[in-house]
């Protein structure tokens, strides 16, 4: 049955993950529960007397090789793969409640949570769903770098991007009104070069990274292949934009444009969006929408099939 884009929604049971951190590789326990409609995305650090984070753009920190959310000097680390995978699945209301400072990297994309929200499945809400309507084009550019959103229906995106060999570049176009989120991005992983991990562990990150969680290349190619799409790195870029721009508080309704961007890109364009209110409006989404249907599949055991998830 299809589910209606215009009214809110959440998981409709709680589900737990558990694993290590990329950078910091600390073990961490995170736990999904649902929330009422209105609530958002909302990090709580179990840890420090149940803290809370919104996953909204003023509480954006330090953005390098993840995203992190800081407030009142509490810390949430690497949060673009959940929060990818929440927009794209068409989630608006989450408590997510964790016992580290970073979420567990899984298998470096996003298809374990998408899998488990599948699994328990995704109760619509009551209250209508409100959008981000971009009225006007806002822009940032950093040399080669450059990220725009523009006026237009649903949510498409532009990516491009060109690193150094074996993967060069590579470029493409994803419409998340049309194209099924769950087929086409989350399952893309984060990756990184064999000879930068020295480097990157002497500046304390990627700590927790390793073939399970991450594409790792040589000089002719991922060393841990195959590939899950022959432009598998294009698509993890776009995985994790959809993630930062989720920090814009509710979803986009426009179109974005990326060139050699990442995480401080993104960020950088959700801060500017977010201080110039004249470039956008909340818009609810119109009711004649359908969105494609998400099947819940039966209930066979409490725990299911990724070695890092249980259903609670």
């Amino acid at each position: 049955m299809a589910q209606p884009v215009h009214l809110e929604q959440t998981i409709a049971a709680p589900l737990e993950f558990s694993g290590v951190g990329l950078h910091s590789g600390a073990p961490v326990t995170m736990r999904l529960l649902p929330a009422p409609g209105g609530s958002g995305i909302v990090f709580r650090r179990t840890d420090l007397d149940n803290f809370e984070i919104p996953a909204i753009g003023r509480n954006i920190a330090k953005v390098s090789y993840a995203t992190s959310l800081m407030r009142q000097g509490v810390l949430i680390s690497t949060t673009e793969h959940l929060l990818s995978a929440l927009i794209g699945m068409g989630i608006d209301n989450v408590i997510a409640e964790l016992d580290n400072l970073e979420l567990p990297i899984l298998d470096g994309s996003a298809w374990p949570y998408v899998e488990a929200f599948l699994q328990v499945g995704i109760r619509t809400q009551r209250r209508r769903r409100e959008v981000i309507r971009v009225l006007r084009p806002v822009e940032v550019r950093e040399g080669e770098k450059f990220i725009g959103v523009y006026p237009g229906s649903g949510y498409s995106i532009e990516y491009s991007i060109d690193f150094p060999a074996p993967i060069g570049k590579q470029s493409t176009q994803v419409d998340l009104a049309t194209e099924t989120y769950g087929a086409t991005i989350a399952p893309a992983r984060t990756f990184g070069y064999q000879a930068d991990e020295q480097m990157l562990r002497n500046m304390g990150l990627i700590r927790g990274a390793g073939p399970e969680s991450a594409i790792i290349l040589d000089a002719h190619g991922p060393i841990n292949g195959p590939l899950r799409f022959g432009d598998e790195y294009v698509r993890h870029k776009v995985l994790d934009l959809i993630g930062d721009l989720a920090l814009a508080g509710r979803r986009i309704e426009g179109h974005v444009v990326a060139e050699r961007a990442g995480h401080a890109m993104h960020t950088a364009l959700v801060s500017r969006l977010m201080k110039d209110r004249s470039t956008w409006e909340l818009a609810h989404v119109s009711a004649t929408a359908v969105e494609e249907p998400i099947a819940p599949q039966p209930a066979r055991s409490h725990l299911l099939h990724h070695p890092a998830l249980i259903a609670l």
